[in-house]
């Protein structure tokens, strides 16, 4: 299995994982985003502030965004479909 982490925008506190086919994006030490096999990226809104909103504009528009209730469960599942929950 391929595991690789991407530094996209040189920022030190974002980056993303790759394991597999799964892209995890993360903000500091949290998980905001998550893609499975190049699809488009699940992210979630910004409770934090606009370091982390800047990260997630990165990866995607404002609309796209799902709550927390609504992307922890998504993102629990994938977790566990590639065995790293």
């Amino acid at each position: 299995m391929r595991i690789s982490i991407d530094h996209p925008t040189d920022r030190p506190n974002f980056y993303i994982v790759h394991v597999g086919n799964l892209s995890l994006a993360f903000s500091y030490r949290t998980i905001i985003g998550f893609s499975v096999g190049g699809s488009r990226w699940v992210i979630r809104e910004n409770v934090w502030g606009p370091t982390t909103g800047k990260h997630l504009n990165y990866l995607a528009n404002k609309n796209t965004r799902i709550s927390e209730v609504d992307f922890t469960p998504r993102l629990h599942a994938v977790l566990l479909q590639f065995g790293l929950a």
